[in-house]
């Protein structure tokens, strides 16, 4: 996938609205492959909903998304399967990690769908990241901080030609989320990727592309 077009979208929550300022909403927007993105926002604004369309996991707006030149409305769920697992990966502002399971196996999980990452570049991320103590740990027992690593691990163990990151530094301080910046982008660069990073404030202080104000 090379691009992401954004066409007149609009959240259905907003069209009544009248004070809509935005870099985003009701504008055509094209997105590159290899290019990393800020979207600056207000919060309310609609950043994560935005990821949540992107990634096909809503479809309450108005107006046309498209990979390439394919609407994704039109996408069936076969393709969106495959999508997901080759060309679009995501780090939910939320997590959305299984409380349940440790941090090693949220992201094994993962990567058993595509086999993509050895265990031994994994765990290279974990102490990367400075978590490595919490390998074997149940995300239930770990702090938010810690867990927005590893669902950042998580996101970078499968292919992907876009990643979606909402608000993927928001409770780390200064030097890990300098790590986490650093780690975004060289992922990045080494795979020719389009980084879009959300946020109401705290972000990866790196080289962006473009900021949009959402």
């Amino acid at each position: 996938m090379d691009k992401i077009i954004l066409h007149h979208t609009l959240p259905s929550a907003f069209t009544l609205r009248n004070d809509v300022l935005s870099d985003i909403w009701h504008q055509d927007i094209t997105l590159k492959r290899g290019e990393i993105y800020l979207i600056s926002a207000a919060s309310g604004s609609g950043k994560s909903s935005l990821c949540s369309y992107i990634y096909g996991h809503r479809n309450d707006y108005q107006g046309i998304i498209c990979f390439d030149n394919l609407n994704i409305s039109l996408l069936k769920p076969t393709q969106w399967t495959r999508i997901r697992q080759q060309n679009i990966s995501i780090l939910w502002q939320d997590l959305r990690l299984f409380p349940e399971l440790t941090a090693y196996e949220n992201v094994a999980l993962k990567n058993s769908l595509t086999g993509f990452k050895k265990r031994k570049q994994i765990e290279h991320w974990f102490d990367q990241l400075n978590i490595a103590d919490k390998l074997h740990s149940k995300a239930s027992h770990m702090s938010f901080g810690q867990l927005q690593r590893v669902a950042l691990i998580r996101a970078l163990v499968q292919p992907f030609d876009f990643l979606l990151a909402d608000e993927p530094v928001s409770h780390l301080d200064e030097t890990n989320a300098k790590i986490v910046g650093d780690l975004i982008s060289s992922e990045a660069k080494q795979r020719g990727a389009t980084i879009l990073i959300t946020s109401i404030g705290k972000h990866p202080d790196i080289v962006y592309d473009k900021t949009f104000r959402l």
